[in-house]
């Protein structure tokens, strides 16, 4: 019999494989209180646990964290508007309040969650146009969504995006950067490894041996390669 694959170990969610939240500087969410009209920017913070840089924000007499927008610095005022024309980087709004065009991040998928997509480092979202009560976006992957105009997003890009520029250079700085967000790294090809650990190990030279292709009802243990794929070979 042979052992678990590495996935399935994983999810498993042992504290060995989990990402360790006490390098996380906070949860990120947008405040319930709509009524408060902004704040600004006290400090921006390193997170470890994500790829943008953080901004410690004062409202009022609280203090909350945000995902920092790319031009942003100490000082800064951030506010909570609904007006078109005078809508800057980093302030926050519902979608339908959004003119269109206009790059966002940290989105809601249904209002009043705190934000959900668009928060990776030098991502953002474009609003595209305006329905009845829905506004439609274009996600950085390039497909479009439809989502309630009451949802809120930051206008503006997320920070850290020229983190893909400098080269890692030595594997060390990859593993420990990996490592902070409790992900896998190095990811070590099926066929290299031995029959006992992965369906398509084994054999006099590294090859699959088998069809690559598998059913999407197939086993934890049979479940790699291909999963029920549409079509295989050369187009």
């Amino acid at each position: 019999m042979g052992k678990r694959l590495i996935q399935q170990r994983r999810g498993r969610g042992k504290y060995r494989f989990s990402s360790p939240s006490h390098r996380f500087q906070g949860e990120i969410k947008y405040i319930q209180d709509n009524k408060k009209l902004g704040g600004t920017v006290e400090e921006l913070i390193h997170d470890s646990g994500r790829t943008a840089p953080l901004a410690r924000v004062t409202i009022g007499k609280e203090k909350t964290l945000m995902i920092a927008p790319e031009g942003i610095k100490v000082g800064d005022q951030l506010r909570f508007t609904d007006d078109k024309k005078e809508m800057e980087i980093g302030d926050i709004s519902t979608l339908g309040k959004i003119p269109e065009g206009t790059p966002i991040y940290n989105i809601e998928l249904a209002p009043g969650d705190g934000g959900k997509i668009g928060r990776a480092g030098g991502s953002n979202a474009t609003v595209v146009a305006h329905e009845k009560n829905t506004t439609v976006i274009q996600l950085p992957s390039g497909s479009f969504k439809t989502l309630n105009s009451s949802c809120r997003a930051t206008v503006g890009v997320a920070a850290g995006g020229g983190r893909k520029d400098k080269p890692f250079m030595k594997a060390g700085k990859k593993y420990f950067a990996y490592r902070n967000r409790g992900k896998q790294y190095p990811v070590v090809r099926g066929v290299a490894m031995n029959p006992v650990d992965h369906p398509h190990g084994g054999g006099s030279h590294q090859h699959v041996g088998k069809p690559s292709s598998v059913s999407r009802s197939a086993p934890p243990g049979r479940k790699v390669g291909n999963i029920a794929p549409k079509r295989t070979g050369r187009r």
